[in-house]
């Protein structure tokens, strides 16, 4: 009865939202990182040349999300939260993970 209780009073139904958003934060987590540690990968290949930051950031992205099954999470989140893509550091103030 506790049961039916909770899902009626919508309790329930809140955790399985809560749960779902940090399960779906998580894993645009996880695709953020691996296209910083891309994006990095490319400053470092220019000879960390100044100056293209924006340009590694966006073909890292572009790559990873064109390989990635998660893709579609990263988007939802990156849309929902349009903040998250303007504190993006510059490519050569990351450290590689």
């Amino acid at each position: 009865m506790e049961l039916y209780a909770l899902i009626r009073s919508g309790t329930l139904a809140v955790d399985f939202e809560t749960r779902r958003q940090k399960q779906q934060e998580l894993m645009a987590g996880m695709v953020e990182r691996k296209i910083r540690r891309r994006a990095r990968q490319l400053y470092d290949t220019r000879g960390q040349a100044e100056g293209f930051s924006l340009q590694d950031w966006f073909q890292a992205e572009s790559e990873v999300i064109e390989s990635s099954i998660l893709a579609p999470v990263y988007r939802k989140i990156q849309a929902s939260n349009p903040q998250s893509a303007q504190q993006e550091p510059k490519a050569g103030s990351e450290t590689s993970a």
